[in-house]
């Protein structure tokens, strides 16, 4: 098989792997930064509103998850409207629809690699393979986090900053420089979507300034461009401050032609310069707190470089340590010929010529993130274009294929079917419950207690704001104690019923909770009438016992279970 025609499966194959759906759950902000806040705002469903989404504290802008989440929500809606899709609205669309939204945009990864992999001498279609294997591609890039977008943008800020002609080959001197308005325009809006883009987008900018001081020996050509850069950063920066500040203030409504000739054009502009929201800036001065960002995990300064790079790239990243080792000894070898002899060697080894900076592409980024003492593997995934390109020219690739292959079938397993795997399936059960006909005739209250799983995203389960008949309590990984005294609460009836309205439902209690927690839960004394089991879910904070997965018992410990509480009845 060409690599072409394996390349064209593998896209297909991303396809498929959105639509049909993932399960997997990688972390809360998949959900909590993107589609959780759209589906409040656009759908008016009921969600949980992260902090870094209030008013109180905007940290995050709302231009890209109105352009992703927002957008595709925006168009069941009017469907929905126009009674072209009247069960639009449901957990797997809310799910799937932004999802396809960033594959089709992760082919921008494609295209750049298809573009740039001549230019530093890698084999276009084998290097495109390596990307589209990659169980990064297939399980980060399809979805909803803003490191999918910042990796997106890196590989369009590296496409602007490589030469526009791929026939001069890697001559620099013949290269025609891109506009520097596109650089501008993805610099500053990758800043508002992460401000940790400025480490990926270091090394490309000044890639970027040397080619223009090499290709244009005109001073007043290279301020010009320069020019053109800061005019478009501020531009865009304008537009992402100004859509910030309408949306988490009420400045819209605000300010007026009215207040203007009432209070006059100094005073207003006043006001909303002390309205102005600059999202990133508030997103550094919480990041740098220490105090802050303990509360999120504290990782030793080594964790991306020794584990988190091996955990996504696997082979990849060891190889290309492996690279920079060689060249670092070759340049230790150069440097001791020219102290010795006053001149260059006359037989100099020279390794492919993107090679050199590649290596800065993957590293210098990679540096900068490892001055931070909180470290997700998910923070590296904009490093696999670079990586990919400089590794594909190196013979090793082939010699480590079985590897490279059963690395990413494994990852793409564990990270995107198994980790915490059920509880996207189990929100959609409970949806269709809470929706069904006999629940619609018969409106009953229902109380969702989740435990030790991760942060369930509200809008599944597509409940609209005015409707109180869905409680929903998040005990994360809350002690035996305190777990078992809500759940005798809630046997009790104590937290239901506590509206007028509700006083005279039925009243539901559910408990989500993986299947190695069961047993802890069995202990606080309260009967269950019913239980669902949804499989797989392997949660890594309540890892299974190895002896229960050789027993009968092993799809329970694999399994995340759905037990309905029997407040008749309860044992002591």
């Amino acid at each position: 098989m060409s690599a072409k025609t394996f390349w064209g499966i593998l896209a297909l194959l991303r396809i498929f792997w959105c639509l049909l759906p993932q399960t997997g759950y990688l972390h809360p902000d998949e959900f909590f930064q993107s589609p959780e806040v759209m589906a409040g705002d656009i759908l008016d469903l009921q969600v949980y509103y992260p902090w870094e989404f209030l008013s109180s504290s905007p940290c995050r802008t709302v231009v890209f998850p109105l352009i992703t989440s927002g957008i595709t929500y925006w168009m069941i809606k009017s469907l929905q409207r126009l009674g072209m899709w009247s069960n639009g609205i449901n957990s797997y669309t809310l799910l799937v629809s932004p999802r396809l939204l960033l594959t089709t945009f992760s082919f921008i990864l494609d295209y750049s690699v298809y573009r740039l992999a001549p230019f530093w001498g890698a084999d276009r279609w084998n290097a495109l393979v390596l990307l589209a294997g990659s169980y990064v591609t297939l399980v980060f890039y399809t979805r909803t986090f803003t490191n999918t977008l910042e990796g997106l943008l890196f590989a369009l800020l590296m496409v602007l900053v490589s030469p526009k002609a791929v026939g001069y080959g890697t001559d620099i001197s013949q290269a025609k420089p891109t506009s520097s308005s596109l650089i501008g325009i993805i610099t500053v809006a990758g800043f508002f979507n992460r401000p940790t883009f400025l480490a990926f987008a270091l090394m490309p900018l000044l890639y970027w300034a040397v080619l223009n001081a090499t290709s244009q020996h005109s001073i007043k050509t290279i301020a010009n461009h320069l020019l053109k850069l800061v005019s478009s950063t501020a531009f865009t920066a304008i537009i992402f401050t100004a859509a910030d500040t309408l949306y988490f203030t009420s400045i819209g409504s605000e300010i007026s032609l009215y207040s203007i000739k009432k209070n006059g054009l100094l005073s207003t502009i006043a006001q909303i310069n002390q309205n102005v929201i600059v999202t990133p800036f508030n997103f550094l001065r919480y990041n740098l707190n220490p105090h802050n960002l303990a509360q999120h995990g504290i990782h030793p300064r080594l964790t991306h470089f020794a584990v988190n790079g091996i955990m996504l790239f696997g082979i990849l990243h060891i190889l290309a340590i492996s690279v920079g080792l060689k060249m670092l000894k070759i340049n230790i070898h150069q440097l001791s010929w020219i102290r010795l002899h006053n001149h260059r060697p006359p037989t100099m080894l020279v390794l492919a010529k993107g090679n050199p900076t590649l290596l800065l592409f993957y590293f210098v980024p990679l540096a900068f993130l490892s001055l931070f003492n909180h470290q997700e593997p998910r923070f590296l995934i904009p490093l696999i274009l670079p990586l990919v390109l400089l590794i594909t020219p190196q013979n090793r690739t082939l010699k480590w294929k079985p590897i490279i292959i059963i690395f990413n079938v494994l990852g793409a397993l564990l990270f995107g079917c198994l980790h915490q795997g059920g509880l996207i399936p189990c929100l959609s059960h409970l949806e269709q419950l809470i929706h069904s006909t006999e629940s619609l005739n018969h409106p009953a209250h229902y109380t969702l207690l989740f435990a030790h799983t991760y942060m369930p995203p509200r809008f599944l389960l597509s409940i609209n704001k005015r409707d109180p008949l869905v409680e929903i309590i998040d005990m994360a990984g809350t002690e035996q104690n305190t777990l078992c005294q809500t759940l005798g609460q809630l046997a009790n009836n104590i937290a239901c019923g506590t509206r007028e309205t509700d006083k005279e439902r039925t009243c539901h209690f559910f408990v989500i909770t993986p299947g190695t927690v069961r047993t802890t839960i069995q202990k606080c004394g309260v009967l269950f009438k019913n239980e669902t089991l949804i499989f797989p879910h392997l949660t890594m904070e309540d890892p299974p016992q190895i002896s229960f997965l050789f027993s009968e018992k092993w799809r329970s410990q694999l399994g995340l279970y759905i037990l309905q509480i029997d407040r008749n009845e309860q044992s002591i």
